[in-house]
Order: C-alpha cells, then sequence, then structure tokens
C-alpha cells in the first residue's frame, strides 16, 4: 500500500505527518510525505519556530515523485491541515495527478476548520476553500462533529440530526467514489456521559462506535485517527471494519499518553496499539 501523505510536520512532538507516518508505516503501509511545514513544535504551545513551505514546492516535489513513475502505484492521498488556500490548490492538483495515473486512488480529506469550544482556528477563506473545494474533490472524509455542523449547516445534537448532515455531506463528495465519512469527537444526546463516539457511514449505512471519555486534551490526535482509518479503510473496503480498527488503536494511543500525563501523545511509545489494539472496540449499526 502506497499513501502520499500531505500534511505538516513538527520536529518535536506529534501532530500532521509526525502523527499520520509512523502508524501508517508501522501498518506496513508505504508513505511518500509532503510536508508543508517545518515548524519545531505544535502551535498548541503558544509560540515554536520554524517555516511554511509553499504551494510551489509542494508541486515541485509531487512532481519528483512522478518524474519517478510512482504515481500509477499511488492507493491513496490523505491531507490534514491547510494553511492556506495556495496550498489546498497545490493538494487538489496532485490528487488529480494521482488519479489520472491511478484511477483507483482515494482521497481522504480532514477537514480541519475548527472545534466544539473553539469555534473556527484556521486563516479566514480556508473553511469555505473545505466546503466548496476539498469535499467535492474527496472520496473519504473525517470531520469531528464541529465541521459537520460548519460543512452542512446543519445542527448535530441527536444521532438521527448527525446522520442527516453526513447524508448531506456526502451527496457533496466526489461523485463516482464510496463518499465515505468517519465523524470524530461525536457526542449527541444519545451518547452516555462518560464515552464519546465515531460515527462512519459509507453506501447508506451507519456504524457508530463508543470509547471511554480520557480525562486528556492533546494535539494530533486528529491527524492519527484519519490515518488508521485510511489505512483500514483500504486494507478491508469497509467502513465499519475501519471504524472498529481505528478506534481500538487511537483509544489504545491515547489511554497510554493520559496514564504518563504527557503533554503530547505516546505515538512512538504506544505503537503496538496500532497492530494489536489491546482493547477491541466493536461498531454496531444505526
Amino acid at each position: 500500500m502506497n499513501i502520499l501523505s500531505i500534511q505538516s510536520w513538527v520536529a518535536y512532538g506529534h501532530v500532521g505527518n509526525a502523527s499520520a507516518v509512523f502508524p501508517l508505516q508501522r501498518l506496513g503501509a508505504e508513505v511518500w510525505a509532503v510536508n508543508t511545514v517545518q515548524f519545531s513544535n505544535h502551535t498548541g504551545y503558544g509560540s515554536w519556530r520554524g517555516q511554511v513551505f509553499g504551494a510551489e514546492l509542494v508541486r515541485d516535489l509531487v512532481q519528483g515523485i512522478e518524474d519517478r513513475g510512482a504515481l500509477p502505484r499511488c492507493d491513496a492521498v490523505l491531507s490534514g491541515y491547510m494553511g492556506d488556500a495556495a496550498i489546498g490548490d497545490a493538494i487538489l492538483d496532485a490528487v488529480a495527478k494521482v488519479k489520472a495515473a491511478s484511477p483507483r486512488a482515494l482521497y481522504c480529506c480532514d477537514p480541519v476548520i475548527g472545534d466544539v469550544g473553539r469555534g473556527v482556528f484556521v486563516r479566514p477563506g480556508i473553511p469555505e476553500f473545505m466546503r466548496d473545494r476539498a469535499v467535492p474533490a474527496a472520496d473519504i472524509i473525517t470531520p469531528n462533529q464541529f465541521e459537520l455542523e460548519w460543512l452542512t449547516g446543519l445542527p448535530v445534537t441527536t444521532l438521527a440530526e448527525a446522520k442527516t448532515a453526513v447524508a448531506a455531506l456526502q451527496a457533496t463528495m466526489a461523485p463516482g467514489g464510496p463518499r465515505c465519512v468517519l465523524v470524530t469527537s461525536l457526542r449527541v444526546a444519545e451518547t452516555p456521559e462518560d464515552r464519546i463516539e465515531m460515527l462512519a457511514a459509507e453506501g447508506g449505512g451507519f456504524h457508530r462506535v463508543a470509547t471511554p471519555m480520557l480525562p486528556l486534551s492533546v494535539n494530533g490526535a486528529g491527524d492519527a485517527i484519519a490515518a488508521l482509518f485510511l489505512f483500514h479503510r483500504l486494507k478491508s473496503g469497509s467502513a465499519s471494519v475501519a471504524l472498529g480498527a481505528a478506534a481500538s488503536s487511537i483509544y489504545g494511543l491515547l489511554r497510554r499518553t493520559s496514564e504518563a500525563a504527557s503533554r503530547e501523545i505516546l505515538t512512538v511509545a504506544a505503537q503496538e496499539e496500532f497492530v494489536a489494539p489491546s482493547r477491541v472496540f466493536m461498531p454496531e449499526g444505526c
């Protein structure tokens, strides 16, 4: 399995490609990582050093991969946080190149816009770019609850509302693709007080899984979830199977991180959770 992952990079800690690449490699995937920034650490610390890379560098690196004749072997493109619309355009250009060379390849977009309690935290114009350009090109999309509401303009306070919003989002995704949606960090009226849920949908079917709420707040977990879900969806062809595998691994990773009281997710120390989760969660149809 070969995945082109275009995301940010940090030297210290695990967000963006620094959160997504190693789990994919540990599972056996080859990852062609193209970094959109190189920072010392994630911006949640309030200060950082490094550089934002221009869209032309992203295009140049993808062109170099294409020059090696590799794109026909690409199984998927994965993208996350986009610093500006120009980077987004470069990512969509890469998706077009990959799909021209490998029509079976899927595009998985993690539409980073904001979160419940924080609101929109990306630059102006990025939410609209996600809604109007990225989502219509995506085969798989992994919004959190806030992003699902923003992208669709619909409320998500009950399971029925979540399913309605997901169906509305699917209608705007790439025609001819699986139109697979994973909603993360979902808490609706039916969610038990001590649980947090994920909801996956594809082909008219819906599955949900609930895991224990953990007492931690870290950056980069969403990047890992998107990568894990993409891998297992590619491997199994099933959104339900991918949901269970991703949920089990991410719970194990976050449990280990919480127990260690770590400010950074323990991507390396907890790596066995990616291949053999210590606790398995089974999704249920809904």
